[in-house]
């Protein structure tokens, strides 16, 4: 009785429907499903101010920032926004010891002092079009799935190469719904991307590790670039004759702030989501998949740590890898967490009872989906020791930075091996290399990776079976932690991969005599190793497992679509351009806790911490602080507000996403989510989800009043 009290109490949780604040919404599909909704929570602009082909929108202001943020246009000479951890790859790379901008900021004073970043883009959508009927023309149902696949992918060739021929625009078609829907998308790239101005990491990357994922947070987390072009204002490589980009429109931004239960919206590039799996890919992510990964990833954390708490020059080699993993650890402690707290599979089995009922009493002679989630847990349950063995190869192989520098080599014994060589391609594999080569030693640091390798050999060794590990591992003595550090020294002292001068001697003058240097060499013969595991042991039937499950979960999502037809669905996120809509709302963490929905800077005073790196305050902002210096940036309350909380639905790459109110201003930039709430990649919890935004008055604080570069908050529209 108890057990189907429960189910029947999951199963109204289910049918409930969208919350308000779920879902990432096709922009030029929100007139049809979601413009009325959001005007009854308080939009006051239409969506075809949002999403427009007929006239400038606010989807002309906002740009994919590399591969894996947003950032967006404001000002009319290219001026961009995005988060501080976005752009830290390329602050890193232009810091130094003499020149250290991750720990004392940079600020352009004009654009002649605005740097250059090389390789870093921006992609800006232009027009979005349903092609779904193009794309599976004559697909039949008989098809098999690599046929299937085959014939989608001639359909999608011939689309985008007459778009292209048509337009002049890149052009790409996406899947959505699970390979059920295409889109095509028309895009322009630029290629000349300048910094401009960021904040001290001590501002800009306030609260740290310590803080990632949580809140309440206190992080300034932004900065600045510029879209440089041709002078025919398209897309240029980088010229020092270039200028700066005249959008078609950028965001105007409020200075009025937000009140708890104000409407707000997110633009943005969400990556990966993953709301439509079934029951027994939930338990496979957070039951056995993410533990020994977090685990495997706090060795690497705590040994980083260690290091770089004493030796400043390694605190700046380390300090875009360590957020990276970091990043990732946090992330997944908070997922499974948030799964088994809101009982997610029990909610995804009592979702499948239901589907099961109705599959069986709507079988036909030609649909009948009855088979359906009994096909799904068969194919888990022989993916599950596959997919935690390449987890191990991932987070323990490759964790390793030896090893993962040393397999980018393998490209090059390839083709050196081939019987007549590409003399072009082996160029410029040898000068890629030599750049690799480069990047790789200016911030390594050896002692931390002989560390590492030592403890998660020994990590890999004990957790997993003989059978789903590479062979080179069940020649260590596994009895012995110390016989596992003689192995990882000997490693290290006779590979060549730790030095640069040998790797750079290896690569200058390359012919393929130098070629038995790289087989014979114990890193490298522990890459060739783990490809031959991976190759003869996972790879195959991983792949078809995948497939498996590919082709079930189209399947299921048109079964889903069709159970519910009067039910809006949103498609999971896959690097297209989408709005997310909720309030500006606080939140229960736990019982008897309350977190208000906005931060000021009496918080970051209150945190201030000398001996702890994550809660030192600048002293400069102190100053500003102690004297109320906030200008026309202060609430109506003569407060300095830093952050805000909302339950707009994001997920990794809508950091450096704008937030904007309910009349299309400004009010903040995207930059992370609470960490109760991170289960929202899978399941989207109403009372936990929260995605955390700077409040843009912040940031014009910090760039006027601390930087002194008001010139900037010049070139951009402020509504009062």
């Amino acid at each position: 009785m108890k057990k189907l009290v429960i189910v029947l109490f999951l199963f109204g949780y289910l049918i409930k429907g969208l919350y308000a604040g779920e879902g990432m919404w096709i922009p030029m599909l929100l007139n049809s499903l979601n413009e009325k909704e959001m005007q009854s929570m308080g939009m006051r602009i239409s969506a075809d101010d949002i999403y427009s082909v007929n006239h400038s929108s606010l989807k002309d202001a906002i740009v994919l920032f590399g591969r894996v943020c947003t950032a967006e246009i404001v000002s009319d000479k290219g001026l961009l926004f995005t988060n501080h951890h976005c752009g830290y790859g390329e602050i890193q790379k232009h810091s130094s010891l003499e020149h250290d901008y991750l720990t004392n900021g940079f600020w352009a004073m004009n654009k002649s002092e605005e740097l250059p970043n090389p390789g870093l883009t921006v992609t800006m959508l232009m027009q979005m079009e349903d092609v779904t009927d193009i794309a599976l023309f004559g697909v039949t149902i008989d098809m098999t799935e690599a046929q299937r696949k085959e014939k989608i992918a001639s359909n999608i060739k011939a689309i985008t190469g007459k778009a292209k021929e048509k337009t002049g625009f890149d052009a790409e078609v996406r899947s959505f719904f699970q390979d059920n829907q295409y889109f095509l998308l028309y895009t322009q790239v630029f290629k000349d991307v300048r910094l401009v101005g960021t904040p001290p990491s001590v501002i800009g990357k306030f609260g740290g590790d310590t803080d990632n994922w949580m809140w309440p947070r206190h992080t300034g987390d932004f900065s600045m670039f510029r879209i440089y072009v041709g002078k025919d204002n398209k897309p240029a490589e980088y010229n020092i004759e270039n200028i700066p980009y005249q959008p078609a429109n950028h965001l105007p931004i409020s200075l009025k702030g937000v009140e708890e239960g104000d409407f707000t919206f997110v633009l943005g590039y969400p990556a990966r989501t993953s709301e439509y799996l079934p029951s027994y890919a939930v338990d496979l992510i957070t039951e056995k998949s993410n533990p020994h990964r977090i685990n495997l990833r706090q060795i690497r954390l705590d040994i980083f740590g260690k290091y770089t708490a004493t030796d400043p020059k390694v605190r700046i080699q380390y300090a875009s890898k360590d957020a990276g993993v970091a990043n990732g650890w946090k992330k997944m402690i908070g997922e499974s967490n948030g799964i088994d707290r809101m009982k997610g599979i029990e909610i995804k089995q009592a979702g499948e009872i239901e589907f099961t009922q109705w599959a069986d009493v709507n079988k036909t002679e030609t649909t009948n989906y009855t088979g359906l989630i009994p096909s799904f847990e068969k194919a888990y349950l022989g993916l599950e020791p596959l997919k935690i063995a390449v987890d191990f190869q991932t987070e323990a192989g490759m964790g390793i930075e030896l090893i993962n520098f040393v397999s980018k080599f393998s490209v090059l014994v390839d083709e050196s091996k081939k019987a007549s060589a590409d003399g072009k391609k082996m160029e410029e594999l040898i000068k890629s290399l030599k750049s690799q080569t480069t990047t790789f030693f200016k911030d390594y640091y050896q002692p931390i990776d002989r560390e590492v390798a030592t403890e998660l050999i020994s990590y890999y060794i004990h957790n997993q079976p003989v059978d789903f590990r590479p062979t080179f591992l069940n020649t260590i003595n596994t009895q012995s932690k110390n016989t596992i550090n003689d192995y990882v020294n000997r490693l290290f002292d006779k590979t060549m991969f730790v030095s640069e001068e040998a790797v750079n001697d290896l690569l200058t003058g390359f012919t393929l005599k130098k070629v038995k240097k790289i087989t014979q060499d114990p890193a490298y013969q522990i890459v060739v190793n783990m490809k031959e595991f991976s190759d003869k042991q996972l790879q195959k039937p991983v792949k078809a497992l995948n497939a498996t499950l590919d082709s079930l979960q189209r399947v299921y999502m048109k079964a889903q679509m069709e159970m519910r037809q009067d039910e809006r669905f949103y498609p999971d996120a896959n690097f297209s351009l989408r709005v997310a809509y909720g309030k500006v709302a606080g939140f229960y963490p736990a019982d008897g806790v309350y977190y208000d929905y906005y931060t000021t800077l009496d918080g970051i005073i209150e945190k201030d911490n000398p001996e702890i790196y994550d809660y030192r305050v600048d002293e400069k902002l102190k100053r500003l602080y102690t004297t109320r210096n906030y200008g026309r940036f202060a609430d109506k309350t003569g407060k300095m507000r830093v952050a805000f909380a909302a339950t707009n639905h994001t997920t990794g790459g809508n950091s450096g996403s704008p937030v904007l109110n309910a009349d299309g201003q400004m009010i903040g930039i995207n930059f992370d989510r609470c960490w109760e709430g991170t289960m929202s990649d899978l399941m989207y919890d109403p009372k936990m989800c929260r995605n955390i935004s700077v409040d843009v008055r912040y940031m014009l604080f910090i760039i006027d009043k601390y930087a002194g570069a008001g010139h900037l908050i010049d070139e951009m529209t402020l509504i009062q």
